[in-house]
């Protein structure tokens, strides 16, 4: 389960209330984009995977064609427009799901379904590390400790960052990040996030991760780096917010956004399956299907020590 999934849920945002130009369906729809099964039957001309194979799907819906595409952003597809299976075509909260091939990556016989369900999320993480740039021996900040902020700690350990910080207010959620391994653990009701993390660096972390999707953390995440160093949004937000430029300008210091996901699920399986990446460390809850909405949809929005609930369809 993804937060996308409660904000559709709760909200109704994000899903495709117009047909979708790539998969020409929309609301009503099946919710679930994070999820990983087993093949039972394939069409005519599929070579990629076959029937028994265990699988990850990769979500974003796209054209294959557009320049974004062709250059193999296709996680930027004009076409799709930010479309996913599960937002903008049936997902995985189902006993069955169908989908076109591209969209299907083989699982290696040691990787578990439930690692397979966690790609998605992952890849995310992996995808903003990496645009970061973080360099072994860096320090990072992670503001926000839910379950992509949570994944991002543990691909920005897997890239060798010095030192971490994970920043949130809840508790329950900052405790999840100590068993992750997380150096430093702030909650800023308690104390001030910046102040701790100049004191411990002397002059700030290399690379802030913002994972929360608030004033308060954009500002705090800007204040908290080094000079030259870089704030790597990871998080939507629901409506502007405001940042000063001086605080970019006398640091000489970056802003860079992370959306999803492109030509990384090989990478991310093959981390996980080695035990490179040991997500089910986020995996808090399994449920079954019938129970996805008083165990899932609405727990979430309450109880603050869940990361990932797992969902079993069948």
């Amino acid at each position: 389960m993804c937060g996308s999934d409660l904000h559709a849920y709760h909200h109704g945002l994000g899903v495709a209330y117009e047909e979708h130009p790539i998969s020409g369906r929309k609301v009503p729809l099946i919710l679930g984009h994070e999820f990983s099964g087993t093949v039972t039957e394939i069409g005519e001309g599929v070579s990629n995977v076959a029937i028994g194979d265990k699988v990850a799907i990769e979500p974003n819906l796209h054209c294959g064609q557009c320049e974004s595409c062709r250059k193999g952003n296709y996680h930027m597809c004009e076409v799709s427009n930010a479309g996913f299976i599960g937002l903008s075509a049936d997902g995985g909260f189902a006993e069955f799901v169908v989908a076109d091939a591209k969209y299907f990556h083989k699982l290696p016989n040691e990787m578990s379904l439930e690692e397979g369900a966690l790609v998605e999320p992952t890849a995310v993480a992996f995808h903003a590390v990496r645009k970061s740039k973080l360099k072994v021996g860096e320090s990072a900040a992670i503001f926000g400790a839910g379950p992509i902020g949570l994944l991002t700690l543990l691909c920005a350990q897997a890239a060798g960052a010095s030192e971490t910080f994970v920043i949130d207010v809840s508790e329950e959620r900052l405790n999840k990040a100590k068993e992750l391994g997380a150096t430093y653990t702030i909650n800023p009701l308690n104390e001030d996030a910046v102040a701790k993390i100049m004191e411990v660096t002397g002059n700030g972390v290399a690379v802030a991760f913002e994972a929360a999707g608030a004033q308060p953390t954009v500002t705090s995440a800007l204040n908290s780096l080094k000079k030259q160093g870089t704030l790597l949004v990871i998080a939507g937000f629901a409506g502007e917010i405001t940042i000063n430029p001086n605080a970019l300008l006398f640091k000489e210091a970056n802003i860079v956004f992370s959306l999803a996901y492109a030509n990384e699920f090989p990478e991310v399986i093959k981390l996980i399956s080695e035990g490179r990446l040991d997500v089910k460390q986020v995996m808090t809850k399994k449920i079954q299907l019938d129970d996805l909405v008083e165990d899932g949809l609405e727990l979430l929005i309450k109880d603050k020590s869940q990361a990932k609930i797992l969902v079993k369809p069948n």
